[in-house]
């Protein structure tokens, strides 16, 4: 790191001298340069009222849209092709309708081999214990992978819908002030704060419980990691933003959901291009019960969970502040 110098040292160095010449405070050859404040820009009354009729017959010969025949037209056929369009597409969603199988009949897919497959050889299969974590992140992954985008993508459209600027501040919430962050919290609540100490570990490590148990019992990597991302806005209200973001942030959630994502995507990719069932891996699915079995639904886990804490955590974000 580079070490901090006094006022006099720095405006003795070359960068100092450059920057006064770049700036136009200081010529090499002329030296010092007087600055003027320049007189600020007026017009006269007359070309500012040729610049209003100018702008006023402009805005009436192209965007008067009572007067406009291509417009009119335009919205004409928007209209008549817009008719078309939802009729057509009523048209096709009841002709799907017709053709599905009739409700209770015993050759319907809900009663058809892959209920009974699942049931009696997903443990063979799989390796999982739980038959529901066996079927979601082996046999339909593929769907699963689909979920966890749709939750990324849901929360990369919140923050572009609330997301606020930075750098400005003002009365009316076009701004994020760090400072302001506990305006409407109590600030320093003892209670609050000794029960999120004694509750947030807990928390944490039941969320991961979850999570690394998906495969063996009820839980998986939806349903811990939503019980670490009830532990970090239970946090967040307890000790607010400042404490909050020195172990997670933006920067940090987006890294994790692509790592993640990403993780996932690849670890599937395989039986995503070869048929997904009865395709061997690399990776042994071990014994049934024990931690480290079922292949890589152990993985998936981990990698399903971390979107869903960080993306239930950004949600909350987004919506009490419009940043973090």
């Amino acid at each position: 790191m580079s070490k901090k110098v006094s006022p006099e040292k720095y405006e003795k160095t070359l960068s100092y001298r450059i920057s006064q010449w770049f700036y136009g405070t200081k010529d090499p050859f002329l030296g010092t340069v007087e600055m003027q404040p320049q007189k600020p820009f007026a017009e006269d009354k007359e070309t500012v009222k040729k610049r209003r009729q100018e702008k006023q017959g402009l805005f009436k010969n192209i965007y008067d849209t009572s007067h406009n025949a291509e417009l009119q037209f335009f919205g004409k056929v928007y209209k008549v092709f817009s008719v078309l369009f939802c009729v057509f597409l009523v048209a096709m969603l009841l002709v799907a309708v017709s053709d599905l199988p009739t409700f209770g009949h015993p050759e319907n897919p809900v009663n058809n081999e892959v209920a009974a497959r699942y049931i009696e050889n997903g443990l063979q299969e799989t390796g999982a214990v739980n038959i529901v974590t066996g079927m979601i992140l082996d046999y339909r992954a593929f769907d699963t992978l689909g979920e966890s985008h749709v939750l990324f993508i849901a929360t990369c459209t919140v923050l572009i819908l609330l997301r606020l600027d930075n750098s400005k501040k003002g009365s009316h919430g076009m701004g994020y002030d760090m400072e302001e962050d506990r305006l409407h919290e109590p600030k320093n609540d003892v209670i609050l704060q000794t029960v999120a100490r004694i509750l947030v570990p807990p928390i944490v490590i039941f969320g991961i419980y979850v999570i690394l148990g998906g495969h063996l019992g009820p839980g998986g990597g939806f349903s811990g990691g939503a019980v670490i991302g009830a532990g970090l806005i239970l946090y967040l209200n307890a000790f607010g933003f400042k404490k909050t973001e020195r172990f997670f942030n933006e920067k940090t959630y987006k890294r994790l959901s692509f790592c993640a994502l990403g993780c996932y995507c690849l670890a599937k990719s395989y039986s995503f291009y070869t048929g997904a069932n009865h395709i061997e891996s690399v990776i042994p699915l071990g014994t049934p019960g024990a931690i480290l079995s079922s292949g890589l639904i152990l993985v998936l886990n981990i990698c399903v969970g971390l979107v869903v804490a960080g993306t239930m955590y950004t949600f909350y974000v987004m919506f009490r502040k419009g940043a973090y």
